[in-house]
């Protein structure tokens, strides 16, 4: 099963990491968290793992008025928030990686219509910000 939507573009790593922040804020997404994993395996792992992981950050994308419907219908919901959205370089690789979590993949755990419906629309948003990402990448 898949349970991510993904574009690989030609960017740097900085221009798609801003890149995807703008995307997600034109579907209405804000940035919860961020992780920033290589930095974070530096600290706990050292400079071996933060190498071998690349640069990777994780995005913690919300849309407040998808998630207030969802909470609404669902508060366990709220265990499956934010929708995490990653950014991924490899060491000497010359494209940078998004993605983006399926929101289907809630509707998995939930019977209700309305978690349903959220997760259509956050479905589209996200591929919307991904094709988004495509499209200025390759112009």
């Amino acid at each position: 099963m898949t349970y991510t939507h993904t574009v690989t573009v030609p960017l740097s790593w900085s221009d798609a990491v801003e890149r995807t922040r703008e995307a997600l804020a034109g579907q209405g997404f804000g940035i919860l968290s961020e992780i920033d994993v290589r930095a974070t395996f530096e600290a706990k792992l050292g400079a071996d793992a933060a190498e071998a992981v690349g640069d990777y950050i994780i995005l913690g994308a919300c849309n407040p008025g998808l998630a207030s419907r969802a909470l609404a219908a669902e508060p366990d919901m709220g265990a499956l928030l934010p929708c995490n959205v990653v950014v991924r370089r490899g060491k000497g690789a010359e494209m940078t990686t998004i993605q983006a979590i399926d929101p289907q993949t809630m509707v998995q755990l939930s019977s209700s219509p309305e978690v349903q419906e959220v997760a259509n629309d956050a479905d589209a948003r996200l591929r919307a910000a991904l094709a988004d990402l495509d499209a200025q990448a390759a112009v």
